[in-house]
């Protein structure tokens, strides 16, 4: 009982989180919902990036691999490994769902530094990547809850990791943006563009963090299951 009652307490927190607004944000009416449009502008961007990336390099397979082909493979390979060594040897059937964690991740954190958003204009507020918001990394996180409940006895701390991962991502991608954002305003011609590549390689590595943790607890969910 005092597991579940920290369950519903932790989710209840999130959510709570996700509605927290800072600055000027554009919504969409659909229906009797309130949609982020920002969020999910940026996101359907994202997601194209991957889907016409895949789809261009997938759909004529060379016997000779061209660099796309072994670009595709090299992460597929990435993330079996990464897979294999959290999880175990059932490491197979998650390989999709954290590589596709991993994928969205990379692309939206390089493009909050790689694509122009701020060049759109919108009634109110701005564009920025779907991982510089609160409620795509609080809905990433969710997404291991799910592994996470199929434990028999779940333990307490399982419903805080949740928390953690969101406001890791959130925190350090909100910040290296910040961060340019200063700098381009106080000296606007050479600093900004070394900060800039720093940006860059740190994204790569918060998705890899964020991808790892994930697969090390459905690994941990996995072993309390059985």
């Amino acid at each position: 009982m005092n597991v579940l009652s920290c369950s519903i307490n932790t989710l209840k927190g999130l959510y709570d989180i996700s509605g927290v607004e800072v600055g000027q944000h554009f919504y969409w009416q659909i229906g009797g919902f309130q949609v982020h449009a920002q969020v999910l502008i940026t996101s359907w961007v994202v997601i194209a990036i991957l889907l016409g990336s895949a789809t261009l390099v997938v759909r004529n397979p060379q016997t000779i691999p061209t660099d796309g082909q072994n670009f595709f493979e090299y992460v597929l390979e990435f993330i079996r490994d990464v897979s294999k060594t959290q999880i175990g040897e059932e490491y197979g059937s998650w390989v999709p769902f954290i590589g596709t964690m991993f994928l969205f991740i990379f692309v939206s954190n390089w493009s909050g530094a790689l694509l122009p958003w701020k060049i759109i204009q919108l009634p109110h507020g701005e564009l920025a990547a779907p991982t510089n918001d609160i409620n795509t990394t609080v809905a990433l996180a969710l997404l291991t809850q799910w592994p996470i409940s199929m434990r028999v006895l779940p333990k307490r701390e399982d419903f805080t990791k949740p928390l953690s991962l969101s406001f890791r991502l959130f925190g350090n991608i909100l910040a290296d943006e910040l961060v340019v954002v200063v700098l381009v305003s106080l000296v606007p011609s050479i600093v900004p563009i070394p900060v800039m590549f720093l940006g860059l390689f740190t994204s790569g590595i918060q998705a890899l963090i964020f991808a790892t943790l994930a697969a090390a607890y459905i690994g941990e969910s996995m072993e309390g299951h059985h």
